[in-house]
């Protein structure tokens, strides 16, 4: 009984991490766009690897359990908008020059699909990558497992289930290539192939 009684109760804790709490708690006096540079200083304090040059205009929602300290990078001169949401089940890594729009999603955990009685089944961790110089449009989700390459965009609304390559733009549910970053920049220029 006891044994069962401590089991119980070290799930119900194992999602509250303490210094994150404290963090949190300071955090919540700023308003969104106050304190850019203070919030991110403060998630370092808590134990996050943040660049230098990035900004936060909110408090980002953090959530996972276990060492989740060591699970976000996030490189030099990245850019948050408010209410992004970090799924820290496996690790997340964002390159520099990254620029995230409101509300974004980047999720590292799933369920196996289960029997019919129950088909949200065991859980499954995957880690995700931002690659250097991406923009994730806002209330984008990033599922687990999923790379999104250097210089991509995904346009606002996506929700990407799949690998992003490098230098192109993505969007719809579920996230389709719209353009090559190529044709965009030729497009733009007033060329086309």
């Amino acid at each position: 009984m006891m044994q069962k009684l401590r089991h119980v109760l070290r799930e119900e804790i194992e999602g509250l991490h303490i210094k994150l709490l404290l963090g949190k708690l300071v955090l919540r006096l700023l308003p969104p766009y106050v304190g850019s540079r203070l919030r991110v200083r403060i998630l370092r304090w808590v134990g996050f690897d943040i660049g230098h040059g990035t900004v936060m205009s909110g408090t980002p929602i953090i959530s996972g359990v276990g060492p989740i300290y060591n699970r976000l990078r996030v490189g030099n001169d990245c850019y948050f908008n408010v209410d992004s949401f970090f799924d820290l089940s496996a690790p997340i890594t964002i390159g520099d020059y990254v620029r995230l729009g409101h509300q974004v999603m980047l999720m590292t955990n799933t369920h196996k699909m289960g029997e019919s009685i129950c088909r949200a089944g065991d859980l499954e961790c995957f880690p995700v990558t931002i690659g250097r110089g991406a923009w994730l449009g806002a209330r984008c989700t990033i599922l687990p497992g999923v790379t999104v390459g250097e210089g991509a965009v995904v346009a606002a609304g996506a929700v990407v289930t799949k690998d992003v390559p490098p230098n192109c733009i993505v969007g719809g549910v579920p996230a389709k290539l719209i353009k090559r970053f190529e044709e965009f920049e030729m497009a733009t220029n007033g060329v086309h192939a």
